[in-house]
């Protein structure tokens, strides 16, 4: 594809061209200069599009539900965009970027694309790169983005950072309920999904979440999360979950919070891109850091301050 000024190429991905919006958001995963530019033309365009963060503990069925979701939403006319987030070898760095074995049903659907990102060996939370490919799918003029998360370390909470609403899944049986209690999710969860609903202990889970939600403080006019029922390989249940997605949408809208949730995100992607630069410095000092500390030359807060200053 030619070199296309930030403008065109925003565009053409707008007006359905998928070759352009692959190649923006290649840009912006990379950074440099010309993913800087084009994140700074896009930027207004966002906030049109519904983020929906999915959840959960792996094996929960956060791919298979995330397909059924993208069922429901095409059959509304919807053009949905999926980020979906990959574990990688922390010895290799592959990835078998599975969630589009799950979705391979919608490579012939233009309404429908979907961007696996690998780990790299970080489960540290949400990349910048995951941030900076949401917002490109929202300005190309995506009605829903769904972020689904690797389900493990703090990207299971920092999705709340990401989305406007945050799906936590859960399933009967393998004690994800406690787990969830433990994990910190129930804080960040704006409705629960119970998938794999009909498997025993099902009835089990939705009490104990209840019971988990009930013991909060309420607040006068909170939301009150919705638990939802779901069997994700058959639909069943999905609907009604798409629903509560939607209530939730509209409750945001009508107490004025749509806005502070597009500024949580640009927060979110600042801090993740600082934390990588850190990172970067750090790996390039290491091994010399070390050695000073350990021989009573330097000391951890030394060297924290020494890597800010080469970052400023």
């Amino acid at each position: 594809m030619p070199r296309l000024a930030p403008d065109e190429l925003l565009a053409r991905a707008d007006a359905g061209d998928q070759r352009a919006l692959a190649r923006a958001i290649t840009l912006v995963e990379e950074g440099g200069e010309r993913g800087d530019e084009l994140l700074r033309a896009l930027r207004p365009r966002t906030g049109r599009a519904a983020v929906v963060g999915i959840t959960g503990a792996p094996g929960s069925g956060k791919s298979t539900l995330t397909d059924a979701l993208i069922a429901c939403w095409r059959e509304e006319g919807k053009r949905v965009g999926v980020v979906a987030i990959d574990p990688s070898s922390p010895f290799t760095g592959g990835a078998i970027l599975g969630d589009r074995i799950r979705m391979t049903r919608w490579y012939a659907d233009d309404g429908v694309y979907i961007r696996s990102l690998a780990t790299r060996g970080h489960l540290g939370g949400l990349s910048a790169a995951t941030l900076r490919v949401a917002a490109v799918l929202d300005a190309a003029g995506y009605d829903v983005v769904v972020v689904e998360t690797v389900g493990v370390g703090q990207s299971e909470v920092d999705v709340a950072d990401a989305a406007d609403t945050t799906v936590v899944v859960l399933t009967p049986a393998t004690g994800d309920a406690v787990q969830a209690f433990k994990a910190g999710i129930m804080e960040v969860g704006d409705v629960f999904c119970v998938n794999k609903a009909d498997l025993p202990g099902a009835d089990r889970v939705r009490r104990e979440v209840r019971s988990a939600l009930d013991l909060a403080p309420a607040k006068e006019g909170a939301w009150r999360p919705p638990i939802v029922s779901t069997v994700a390989a058959t639909g069943e249940g999905v609907p009604d979950l798409v629903k509560r997605i939607y209530d939730h949408r509209e409750f945001l809208s009508a107490h004025g919070l749509l806005e502070e949730a597009r500024r949580r995100r640009v927060r979110a992607e600042v801090l993740a891109l600082l934390g990588a630069q850190l990172r970067r410095a750090w790996e390039e000092r290491q091994e010399r850091a070390v050695t000073d500390i350990l021989e009573g030359r330097s000391t951890p807060a030394a060297e924290v301050k020494r890597l800010w200053a080469g970052t400023a």
